[in-house]
C-alpha cells in the first residue's frame, strides 16, 4: 500500500481509497449479477453493511493509507496485525463471556510472531508523530468492529454481495474526506498504478471476499486470524520472488504465528456466551 501513496509519485491517500472501493465495488456487484446471486437486502442488512463498510474501509483502510505516507510498512503491519485481538475482545464482550486462557495465549503468540517478523525493519525505522501513531492504533480497532457488526447482523447474504455493498457504502465518505483535505488531482507513476490495481483485484475482489466467506462459516476469532497469516505469506513471497533473506527472526516469527493460529482453531470447540446462557436456562428449567 505504501507504494500507492508515496508522496510525489503515488495517489493522495483518500483518493486512492475512494477510487479503489469504487472500482472494486462495481467489479464485485457485476460478478454477483453475472453469477445471478441475490442482491436484495433487508433494511437491517443494508444498515449493518453500510456501517461496517465505513468502519472497515474509511476508518480502517483509509486511515492506514493516510498513515503509510510516513509510517514504515513494518510499523503499519505490526499495528494492523492487532485486529484479531480486538475482534476476539469484541466477540467476548458481546457474548459476556471471558475468553479462555488458550485463546488469549494463542492470540498473544500470533501477535508476538508478527513482532519478530517485523523486528529487523522496526529497528531501522524512524520515529512517528503522535497523530500518525494514533491513526495506526485506531485503524485495527475500527476494522475489527466492522467485521464484528457484520458477523452479528448480516446473515444469509452472499459474500460477493456483502463485500460489494461494503465497498460502495464507503466510497462517498472517501471522496468527502479527500475534498475536505484538499487533496490534489493525482498524477501517479506506473508503479503506483500497479499498486492500485493490485489492491483492487487481489486485496479487494479476492482477499476481502475470501474474508467474507470465512466470516460466514467460522467464528470471528478464527476468521480474523488471516491478519496473522498475511505477513507470513508476504515474507515467503519476498523470499521466493525477490530473494529476500530468511533470518532467525523470520523463522521464529513464522513459527509463533503458526502456533497462535493453531491454538485459536483448537479453541473453536469452547462454548460462546450465548451457548453458556442457553445451557444454563435448560438446566434451570429441568
Amino acid at each position: 500500500m505504501r507504494i500507492g501513496v508515496r508522496p510525489g509519485s503515488g495517489f493522495p491517500p483518500w483518493l486512492l481509497g475512494g477510487t479503489r472501493v469504487l472500482a472494486a465495488g462495481v467489479l464485485l456487484i457485476l460478478i454477483a449479477l453475472i453469477l445471478r446471486r441475490r442482491t436484495r437486502l433487508t433494511t437491517t442488512q443494508t444498515w449493518a453493511l453500510a456501517l461496517s463498510g465505513i468502519l472497515i474501509w474509511v476508518t480502517g483502510h483509509g486511515v492506514l493509507l493516510w498513515a503509510e505516507q510516513w509510517a514504515d510498512s513494518g510499523y503499519a503491519a505490526l499495528f494492523i496485525a492487532s485486529f484479531p485481538l480486538w475482534a476476539a475482545l469484541y466477540d467476548a464482550g458481546i457474548d459476556r463471556v471471558r475468553p479462555s486462557g488458550r485463546l488469549i495465549a494463542s492470540l498473544v503468540a500470533g501477535f508476538a510472531g508478527i513482532v519478530l517478523l517485523m523486528l529487523p525493519e522496526l529497528r531501522s525505522a524512524g520515529g512517528l508523530s503522535p497523530l500518525v501513531l494514533f491513526g495506526l492504533v485506531i485503524a485495527p480497532i475500527t476494522w475489527a468492529a466492522g467485521f464484528t457488526i457484520q458477523k452479528r447482523h448480516v446473515r444469509g447474504v452472499d459474500p460477493l454481495v456483502s463485500a460489494a455493498y461494503q465497498h460502495l457504502a464507503a466510497m462517498p465518505l472517501f471522496f468527502v474526506v479527500a475534498f475536505a483535505a484538499g487533496e490534489p488531482t493525482p498524477d501517479p507513476i506506473a508503479e503506483a498504478w500497479l499498486a492500485w490495481g493490485y489492491l483492487v483485484v487481489f486485496g479487494s475482489v479476492f482477499a476481502f471476499t475470501a474474508a467474507h466467506v470465512a466470516l460466514n462459516r467460522l467464528p470471528v476469532r478464527i476468521a480474523m486470524t488471516y491478519g496473522y497469516v498475511n505477513p507470513v505469506v508476504a515474507v515467503a513471497l519476498g523470499h521466493v520472488v525477490l530473494s529476500e533473506p530468511i533470518t532467525v527472526w523470520t523463522l521464529g516469527g513464522a513459527g509463533l504465528v503458526l502456533v497462535g493460529v493453531y491454538g485459536v482453531f483448537r479453541d473453536r470447540g469452547l462454548p460462546t456466551g450465548a451457548q453458556v446462557a442457553s445451557a444454563a436456562a435448560v438446566r434451570g428449567g429441568s
